[in-house]
């Protein structure tokens, strides 16, 4: 948005960003809209507001922040419980 503090041009967060994955030894492609897109995400998994989250990052419409809430739930639908596996390996005996 137009808050941004003009001492860091986008290009150089951008750069920074990149040289940071680097060293980091990411294999994905980061940008400065991943990190936005973690965060929002982390966020809303810790358990903040979808309005909190929809004001934090500046959105005027709810539907985008929503984008994130249905990013968080296809995580962890993901997720599952070791004892899914020792459970399903009991009944088998």
């Amino acid at each position: 948005g137009g808050d941004f503090d003009s001492r860091y041009s986008q290009r150089g967060v951008q750069w920074a960003v990149k040289q940071a994955s680097k060293t980091a030894n990411i294999l994905k492609e980061v940008s400065v809209h991943t990190l936005r897109h973690s965060f929002a995400t982390h966020l809303l998994e810790d358990g903040m507001d979808i309005l909190s989250i929809k004001n934090l990052l500046g959105h005027e419409s709810i539907d985008t922040t929503l984008v994130y809430l249905q990013i968080a739930q296809l995580s962890t639908q993901k997720l599952f419980s070791p004892l899914d596996t020792l459970f399903s390996e009991f009944g088998k005996k």
